[in-house]
């Protein structure tokens, strides 16, 4: 198959397959002319990489995780071992993201969003900077 093909089939981008060749997770053979010729195999491959990089793995963990999945006398454990670091790292991500958003929705709940300068979004952005600042200046010898 050429790399149209198997991009249509994989749903991933010619470029994505391309940059995965390059760093050595697939190797499609190359006909004499030097077009790529991708097997089933390759195919295959190119699937799980895509759902594993949807699911948010890392190339890293992408590349061990086809490694595993290469191996047919591998341990269920050491797959469920990365996914479960992924996993709290997602689980941690979140965490973040809903403070975040928190913050960001008191804000918005305190603006008054009208003509007048004052504004606690920028106070808040304000004091913020301020004690990075003070922080870092903290550190130094003025």
């Amino acid at each position: 198959m050429n790399i149209g093909n198997v991009s249509e089939q994989s749903g991933l981008p010619a470029k994505t397959i391309r940059y995965y060749e390059d760093i050595g997770l697939v190797q499609p053979s190359r006909h004499e002319n030097g077009y790529r010729d991708f097997a089933v195999q390759d195919l295959h491959k190119l699937a799980f990489l895509g759902r594993a990089r949807s699911l948010g793995f890392s190339i890293k963990e992408c590349r061990t995780l086809l490694s595993l999945y290469e191996d047919r006398e591998r341990s269920s454990a050491d797959v469920k071992a990365i996914a479960q670091s992924h996993l709290t790292r997602v689980d941690r991500k979140i965490k973040e993201l809903q403070a975040l958003s928190a913050t960001l929705r008191d804000l918005v709940v305190r603006c008054h969003g009208d003509e007048r300068p004052d504004c606690p979004i920028m106070d808040d952005l304000t004091r913020s900077d301020f004690a990075k600042t003070r922080k870092h200046l903290a550190g130094t010898t003025l």
